[in-house]
């Protein structure tokens, strides 16, 4: 939908003192480069993304149907692998993934809920079809900047609300809450565990703890006995029962007794309290086998093969160099295609096969013949362009879409999402750590 069906000048006038208000609420993300931690300001652009209402319904049904169906394929890969037996998936597919852990084999996460938190990232193409690029299901970030820029652009200029009919986004915290709150079954208290201060998303990991009213819990704070987890922050002789722990800890270095035994920031035992049924783990430990790149490719079978549906969002035109077909496909047309690394993430490990001079593609082809299980392949999608103001005008500029779907007893879309837009103007790579900036999302609702 097109900018001129909005009335948003007033916000666009005012883009400067949203961006102070950023600074001044420290909307910040992290970096490493070369060993050294950065601190850098997400650069907020105040020109929208709109969405139609009736485009909005068509994603919402979508998302859920292709999250219900991961959710469906973790409780099947770490249990009874029907989707193996029946030869949908290759067996050594999945247990060559980097994200399958054999820990997880027969254990049953309260609910039954693996992914209570998937970011889905999709862009639109110039053909008006949307297009689902990643699946994000292990610690999908990002929510929290659309969050606080919809209060910030509400304050700052309250009548471009009033003039346009746009979905509240400010209902995160609570569809975050109420699954927190299920999870946690009156076990005890809700927690956010952060890695600590030098973590690349720690401005979210603290504003969701305030927004949701959940404790902020850091490496040391949280402990196990007897089977249980339970909080001391400063003040062991405090301890507080813990039913349900938002760990922003990647799964090896969540408990050094049963997976990184090098880490630092992880909760001893926290596996066995886990195993147990004692606390909930959100999102479940084991998903990185489903948001693998590769695993990518299968999202589609997997909606048939265990809802018995079609899909409704499509994948990206994808191939997998691990199957005959692909790989000499893929070996003849890397000039033309787009080559993902299935281990990467935040926009690394993408290599556009156009850029690379002959003696780049024929390094990339051998890399491809030494391991074709680590690469998938795609078509160059050519995604819509959305405006964004540089200077004293409006350019326009790639941006993508992560939609965030919450799973408790049901499964929720949120009415917005964190729209990233690349900065150069030759670049389709969108991701912030490669120096792209960020937008809000409207949901427009019907007049």
């Amino acid at each position: 939908m097109k900018r001129k069906n909005v009335k948003i000048g007033d916000l666009t006038d005012n883009m400067d003192m949203v961006n102070k208000w950023m600074e001044r609420y420290g909307v910040r993300f992290g970096v490493y480069k070369g060993g050294v931690f950065k601190e850098q300001l997400f650069p907020f652009d105040s020109v929208p993304r709109i969405i139609s209402n009736d485009d909005w319904l068509y994603l919402e049904r979508g998302l859920k149907q292709r999250v219900k169906a991961l959710n469906m394929f973790l409780w099947d890969i770490y249990h009874d692998k029907n989707i193996i037996k029946d030869g949908v998936i290759p067996e050594e597919f999945i247990y060559s993934s980097k994200g399958y852990m054999p820990e997880c084999e027969q254990v049953d996460p309260f609910g039954g809920v693996y992914a209570h938190i998937a970011g889905i990232d999709l862009v639109e193409g110039k053909d008006d079809n949307w297009y689902v690029l990643e699946d994000n299901l292990r610690i999908p970030s990002g929510a929290s900047y659309p969050m606080i820029a919809r209060s910030i652009t509400r304050k700052v200029s309250p009548q471009t609300f009033s003039e346009n009919k746009v979905a509240d986004n400010r209902d995160y915290a609570d569809l975050l809450r109420d699954m927190m709150d299920e999870m946690n079954d009156g076990r005890g208290i809700a927690v956010i565990f952060t890695p600590g201060r030098y973590n690349s998303a720690y401005f979210e990991h603290s504003y969701l703890a305030e927004k949701t009213g959940a404790t902020l819990a850091f490496p040391g704070d949280l402990f196990v006995e007897n089977g249980m987890v339970y909080y001391g922050g400063m003040n062991k002789d405090e301890k507080k029962r813990v039913g349900c722990i938002y760990r922003r800890v990647s799964d090896e270095y969540l408990d050094p007794l049963a997976f990184e035994d090098s880490s630092l920031i992880g909760i001893p035992n926290v596996m066995e309290a886990y195993k147990l049924g004692n606390v909930a783990l959100v999102n479940g430990l084991g998903n990185g086998v489903a948001d693998d790149k590769g695993i990518y490719y299968f999202v589609p079978k997997m909606v048939r093969y265990y809802l018995e549906e079609e899909p409704i969002l499509n994948n990206a035109p994808t191939y997998l160099p691990y199957f005959r077909e692909d790989y000499e496909y893929v070996l003849a047309h890397l000039d033309k295609l787009v080559l993902k690394e299935v281990s990467e993430a935040g926009g690394y490990g993408v290599i556009f096969g156009r850029d690379l001079s002959p003696e780049k593609l024929e390094e990339l082809k051998q890399m491809i013949i030494e391991n074709p299980r680590a690469w998938i392949a795609q078509e160059v999608i050519d995604f819509k362009d959305l405006e964004i103001i540089e200077g004293d005008g409006f350019v326009e500029r790639k941006a993508d879409l992560r939609a965030f779907v919450v799973s408790g007893k049901e499964t929720k879309v949120w009415k917005s999402g964190l729209t990233r837009f690349s900065r150069n103007p030759n670049s389709f790579v969108v991701n912030s750590s490669q120096g792209g900036g960020f937008k809000d999302t409207w949901i427009l609702l019907d007049k």
